[in-house]
């Protein structure tokens, strides 16, 4: 295990918004209307699309991330993600409610074991923006909301399994709860002697740069495991100034950063937006890790983008990047013990 130093490490992201994540949270942009009105968007030609999709998969998209996109441009990359569309409700064969059939991976309350190693720990079911995209979007997170009492269930499932070393906070988004309770499971999970690492797989820091707060930081810091925080960034314009700032404060606090993607028709499927996606990672102290092919969700096969289009695009990369900006492609297949990497040369 290694062990590190605490360090004092105050997040002050001083914006034109001073509100508290809370409160930018609570201020969600949560129908169809309103995020229609605030982009300039005309409701003749998108409202109906919107609701149709809103029904199926209700809108939430934070303010920070919306002021990032470009009023008036229905094709803004950042507004596709999170604009619902007629598309979402037509049935399309092959797209499934649980495309990578994690109801049948389910150990325990809350606990998803798909790997021999990790387990993924369903901290809550709430996310800070809803994706389109979204491979949980049918997810029964009421099923798995966890409880104070599964917690000792959860831990003694965690201590009776020694090949697990790495337990992954995910959701949901796991930083859209108080960090009090974070630190609570980051302080128990410690206390498992087996236990290398704690992975925090995250939108918040990207689309609310102000959850990066000095009681976050206070307890990535002072853990006694490796913190590794996975975030979720599919277009280069995902990252602005606040943005830069709190994943600086992030690595200053001693978290190993990480970037996984998903390729998406009319978001990032062109060499020219993800080789700056990639370049525009690194400078920001982040490494471009997975680049996932689409999981195949119901009401979101208009973002599907082919495998063999896909090994297009990361060839072309490997001609314009560094190797170590790269991603990998990969694929969740369902059953197999881990990612499985598409082969550029089929």
């Amino acid at each position: 295990m290694i062990q590190r130093t605490p360090a004092r490490i105050e997040a002050h992201i001083c914006e034109q918004d001073s509100r508290s994540w809370q409160e930018l949270l609570s201020a969600s942009v949560i129908t169809p209307e309103a995020l229609l009105e605030r982009l300039n968007l005309p409701s003749e030609s998108w409202l109906e699309g919107a609701r149709a999709g809103h029904r199926l998969f209700p809108i939430r998209v934070p303010e920070p991330f919306i002021a990032r996109m470009t009023p008036g441009n229905p094709d803004d990359p950042l507004l596709r993600q999170v604009l619902p569309r007629m598309d979402e409700a037509a049935e399309v064969c092959g797209f499934i409610r649980d495309p990578l059939q994690e109801g049948g991976a389910i150990q325990t309350t809350g606990l998803i074991r798909k790997y021999r190693s990790r387990a993924l720990l369903m901290v809550t079911g709430q996310c800070a923006i809803n994706c389109r995209y979204c491979f949980r979007r049918h997810f029964p997170y009421e099923e798995q909301r966890l409880t104070p009492g599964d917690r000792d269930q959860v831990l003694r499932t965690l201590t009776d399994s020694p090949e697990i070393n790495e337990v992954i906070f995910s959701g949901g988004d796991p930083l859209a709860v108080n960090d009090r309770l974070l630190a609570r499971w980051a302080t128990d999970i410690a206390s498992v002697p087996h236990i290398r690492r704690i992975r925090l797989h995250t939108r918040l820091p990207v689309v609310i740069p102000q959850r990066v707060c000095d009681t976050l930081l206070k307890w990535i810091s002072s853990s006694p495991l490796q913190v590794v925080i996975v975030l979720h960034i599919n277009h280069f314009a995902e990252i602005d100034k606040p943005t830069r700032r709190a994943l600086g404060y992030l690595r200053s606090a001693g978290a190993t950063l990480l970037n996984q993607s998903v390729i998406l028709r009319g978001v990032n499927d062109s060499a020219d937006v993800l080789e700056e996606l990639s370049e525009t990672l690194f400078d920001a102290g982040v490494m471009p890790y997975y680049l996932h092919a689409f999981d195949p969700v119901a009401g979101a096969h208009h973002f599907d983008v082919g495998d063999n289009e896909a090994r297009e695009l990361v060839r072309a990369l490997l001609k314009r990047l560094p190797g170590f900006l790269v991603p990998k492609l990969v694929r969740e297949v369902p059953g197999e013990g881990s990612k499985s990497p598409l082969d550029l040369w089929p």
